[in-house]
């Protein structure tokens, strides 16, 4: 099953710790081995005013279709600390599409004149990717069309589809995030589908089968890698006004405590905090063990 790793949070923050466990994922602790990507959503470089506006943000994209674990692109992640705002990483087990670049996540494109990034774990079934087909072969899908060949890139270029035909100018946030859970849900009933997507100001995540996040505020405490040797006092390195949430498909950390997200949940994050929430009126919580079972029986891992 393929690896989704999110950020966002009120300051300028590195995602190295976690990043630094993450990444062992990749052909390591597990056997995801064809390619990862991470995008990072920066503050531009611009005068005090525009860097006061949370909309000001530039985006920092780095791909590699080798494993993670071995990457040299993965070093220079790990040993560059960039503070952003919004991060979404993702690692690769291939299922549908070639080890390449072209099929490496996140994927990225623009919407209303900003840069939204995208990444999903899982699989879509045969039926809805014909229909997307059918739908480029028609031309009744001009807005955006796959670069590569993975039912990811395909399920990311059908959901700018939609909103750009649906909304022909930018809706407020609120309207957005009830369309995108809707989208969201049809994506869920044609597949297995977790996803991560940022506009650099807010993230969401919708959770198929397994997500889990958690928000580290103060008072902050030592955490420790499930993947790594590797412990860190964020208290030695925050201030008490921060506000971090991680996102990952399976907790990161051994000794705090994660929150999960219920199947078919969906969330939007801004400056650390839950600003939008749809929930299931039945809420219902998948094991990591049956999470992953379901991604086997559909073929998204092995």
């Amino acid at each position: 099953m393929c690896q989704l790793l999110g950020m966002n949070c009120n300051t300028p923050t590195d995602i190295g710790f976690s990043f630094a466990g993450f990444r062992k994922r990749g052909g390591m602790t597990d056997s995801h081995e064809d390619g990862f990507g991470i995008a990072f959503f920066e503050r531009s470089e611009c005068d005090e005013a525009e860097i006061e506006d949370n909309d000001s943000t530039g985006l920092r994209l780095f791909h590699d279709n080798h494993p993670s674990h071995l990457s040299p692109v993965a070093d220079l992640v790990n040993n560059y600390p960039i503070k952003a705002m919004n991060v979404i990483a993702h690692i690769r087990k291939a299922t549908q599409g070639q080890n390449c670049l072209a099929n490496t996540h996140p994927f990225v494109r623009e919407v209303w004149g900003e840069q939204w990034v995208f990444a999903h774990n899982g699989q879509m079934n045969s039926e809805f990717i014909k229909r997307c087909q059918r739908l480029q072969d028609n031309g009744n899908a001009s807005h955006c069309q796959p670069v590569g060949n993975t039912d990811s890139e395909m399920a990311f270029c059908y959901l700018v589809n939609r909103l750009k035909s649906t909304f022909k100018t930018r809706p407020d946030d609120k309207t957005l995030f009830n369309f995108l859970t809707t989208q969201c849900r049809y994506l869920s009933a044609n597949g297995l589908f977790n996803c991560l997507i940022s506009n650099g100001r807010w993230q969401l995540a919708y959770a198929g089968s397994l997500l889990f996040y958690l928000t580290r505020q103060a008072p902050f405490g030592e955490a420790k890698l499930a993947d790594d040797d590797l412990m860190i006092d964020f208290g030695e390195v925050t201030t008490d006004t921060d506000k971090v949430t991680i996102l990952v498909t399976v907790p990161l950390t051994e000794n705090e405590d994660w929150q999960q997200l219920a199947v078919n949940e969906c969330l939007i994050f801004q400056a650390g905090e839950i600003i939008y929430q749809d929930s299931p009126s039945l809420r219902k919580f998948l094991t990591i063990d049956e999470g992953i079972a379901i991604a086997r029986a559909v073929g998204a891992s092995v």
